[in-house]
C-alpha cells in the first residue's frame, strides 16, 4: 500500500510540473494584408 501511495505522489508530482512548464507560450503576430488594392490613375479621362 505504501508503494501505491508513493507512485501515485510521484505522478502527482510529475503532472504538476508538466503543467506549469506548459504556460509558456509565444506570442504569434497576425499580419493583415489588404484585400483589394486602389484604382490606378491610367489616364483615360483626361
Amino acid at each position: 500500500m505504501s508503494k501505491n501511495i508513493t507512485l501515485l505522489a510521484a505522478l502527482g508530482l510529475v503532472v504538476l510540473v508538466a503543467a506549469c512548464a506548459r504556460e509558456q507560450q509565444v506570442e504569434e503576430f497576425v499580419v493583415v494584408e489588404p484585400i483589394s488594392q486602389e484604382p490606378v490613375y491610367t489616364g483615360k479621362y483626361k
